[in-house]
């Protein structure tokens, strides 16, 4: 796991939709459920969001907590 990519996920914020302006570690499991059944976005942003939703699906979020500030 690329301690660049756990750093991104606890200080970028969703950019649009929904949960615009949520850092992306703290956007909901549904909603990433939801993208997962839909499609994650092209580039950066949906790596990142697919990352988040396998974390949670796996039960990873203690990987976060050390990061967040």
């Amino acid at each position: 796991m690329n301690p660049e990519l756990l750093q991104l996920l606890t200080t970028m914020r969703m950019p649009y939709g929904k949960y615009k302006g949520r850092i992306l570690c703290d956007l909901p499991e549904p909603y990433l459920v939801w993208y997962h059944s839909k499609g994650f976005p092209d580039g950066k942003l949906g790596m990142l969001l697919h990352t988040l939703y396998e974390i949670k699906l796996n039960g990873l979020e203690y990987l976060l907590k050390p990061l967040r500030k």
